[in-house]
Formats: C-alpha cells, structure tokens, sequence
C-alpha cells in the first residue's frame, strides 16, 4: 500500500477551545516543576508506558482520557500486514524517541472491529490522532520517516498552543521502566565522510546534480543522517533556481497570486536571496488561499524550506508556529 496523506476535515474543531495560550504556560510550569522535583505536581510515567496495546474495553481511559494530557497517536495494525510491520517498530521507536511528548496506542483491527469502522479505516496501516477527546487522522500507508516527523511535530505543535499539553514526564526509574537505552527509529549513523566529501566538493565545482545524488546515497544507508539531509536540501534548492529568470519569476508571481507554482519559485528566489521571511510568508499565504494538491505543493515546499534554514533558527520556530494555525 502506497503512503496518501487523509482528509484533515474536522481538525479546526481544535480553534474552538479557549483560553489555549493561558493553559498552556500553566501546564509547561507544571511539567518543568515536576520535572526538577523528579515527578512532584505531574505523575512520571515509565518509557515502558509510552507505547501501549489497546482494545476497545480499554479505549476510553487509555486513549480518550489520556489525551487530555498528551496527544495519542493510534497505529491501527494487523499481524498479517506486512506494510505494518515496516511502520509499527518504526512509529513505537520515534515514541520513545520524544520521550513523553505523544503516546503511541496500537490497535490490532482483526481484534477490534468496531474501533476500525468507528474511525473509518478503509485500509492499513492507519494512522490517526486524538487530542483532547478530538480525533483526527495523520496518513496512511509505510510513510517516510521525515513524513512522519514532520506531521508528529505539527500535532505536538497543535496540542501545545491550543491546549497546554506539553507531554509527560518520564521517568526511567519508575516502576516497568527499562534501564537500557531505547532503540533508535533509524539506522544508526555510518562512516560517510568520503561521500559528504565528495558532495562538497561537487557543490564548490558548480555539479549541482553530482552533489544531489552522493548526498541522496549517504541517505540511502542512512536516513537520520543530518549533514547529508541539510545539504540535499541546500543543493536541491540550488538547483531549482539554476537558470530561472527572476525578474520574470517575480513579475509572475505578483502578477498571478493564485498561481501556486508562481509562488513556490519566487518562494526559491526569496531563500536563495536572503529573503527568508518573505519565503516563508509567501508559501504560508499559498497554504492559507489554497486547497487540494495546490495546498499540498505549497506546504511540502516550505517543509523543504525549512529543512534549508535549519530547526535551530527562530524563524523556523515562526513558521512552523504560522504554518500549524493554517493547517490546524
């Protein structure tokens, strides 16, 4: 089964929630003070606890209930699925991985019928959410780790400014918590020095497409390898704007607003130039007036945008900020 994205009609129940921004500041002070008093006014929970089976006697407490704390993220799975098999180690990997910022429940559909049409699976694996009480769904299908990412980081972003749900603490030491390092969601780096080398090299000598593909072979072996997916970001973004005319692209642009494409080129020009609030506004402002693949074109365009800049740069934090209040 081929990865989609689903519907996200019903999401913007979420905006009717009040006094979010307030909530929110409350529970991040109680976290912090649990956190610096091992557990105090927030109960720690294990690494255990962050990944669970559940079925339908239990889904109100454990899942519905739950997510007034923390965002759930429900993998619907069977065991003769083999699709399943790729996604649920990887998903239950990334729930360790945030460490209490979503809690992953796990739904066998041959067990729990009624769950499976309730949410209105038509295939797996299904990957849904619940946040305070709201369910909504994430994709379906093997998805892309970065995918996934990118679509936890919306959920969590959501939760957060819309709820307070900062996430749970965990605790090692608690009771059913493993002692051992939890597994990682990727493969673990390799000795790729040779063949970042090479890229740079390309990159300096003008071979845009020769520096593309020894990045895209680093992440061949290794997906989570950061060097390689800022600098394919960086070269693909080169490569995009290699012989475009960017008078013509800006005249384009403001002469065609609607233009999607129009504005995903300018977009380019405005990163390349600098310009990296103007990017980002323009593609955020392409999400907002937009629907369908057009809306889809524009946010995996600044996705990749913000893969360029970095995670670490403020402006990033903005967008990322804008972006889910368009989406959400």
């Amino acid at each position: 089964m081929q990865p989609r994205n689903m519907s996200m009609s019903g999401v913007v129940d979420l905006a009717a929630v009040k006094a979010a921004q307030e909530a929110k500041a409350k529970a991040e002070q109680a976290r912090a003070e649990a956190a610096r008093q091992g557990g105090g006014a927030v109960s720690a929970v294990s690494p255990a606890s962050l990944v669970i089976d559940v079925d339908e006697a239990g889904f109100e407490s454990e899942v519905l209930q739950r997510s007034t704390e923390v965002p759930v993220v429900i993998d619907f799975w069977a065991e003769w699925c083999e699709p399943c098999k790729q996604l649920s180690p990887l998903l239950e990997g990334l729930a360790r991985e945030y460490n209490g910022r979503f809690v992953l429940a796990k739904i066998d559909v041959d067990a729990n019928q009624m769950l499976m049409q309730q949410f209105g699976v038509q295939g797996i694996p299904a990957v849904f959410a619940v946040v305070a009480g709201q369910a909504l769904p994430l994709f379906q299908g093997a998805a892309p780790v970065e995918q996934i990412r990118q679509t936890l980081d919306q959920l969590i972003q959501v939760g957060e400014e819309r709820f307070g749900l900062t996430g749970l603490v965990v605790d090692p030491d608690a009771q059913g918590g493993d002692q051992e390092a939890p597994a990682p969601a990727e493969v673990p780096a390799g000795p790729y020095d040779a063949l970042l080398e090479a890229a740079v090299e390309a990159l300096d000598a003008g071979d845009l497409g020769g520096a593309v593909q020894a990045y895209r072979n680093v992440l061949g072996d290794d997906p989570g390898n950061t060097e390689a997916k800022l600098g394919l970001a960086q070269a693909e973004l080169l490569q995009r704007v290699q012989g475009l005319d960017p008078q013509q692209v800006r005249k384009d642009a403001a002469d065609n607003p609607a233009d999607v494409p129009a504005q995903i080129a300018a977009a380019d020009l405005d990163l390349v130039g600098g310009h990296v609030e103007d990017a980002f506004g323009r593609l955020i402002d392409a999400v907002r007036r937009t629907a369908g693949e057009d809306r889809d074109a524009a946010r995996v365009r600044l996705l990749e945008l913000l893969e360029v800049v970095g995670s670490d740069d403020p402006r990033v934090t903005a967008a990322r900020t804008q972006l889910a209040r368009v989406l959400f």
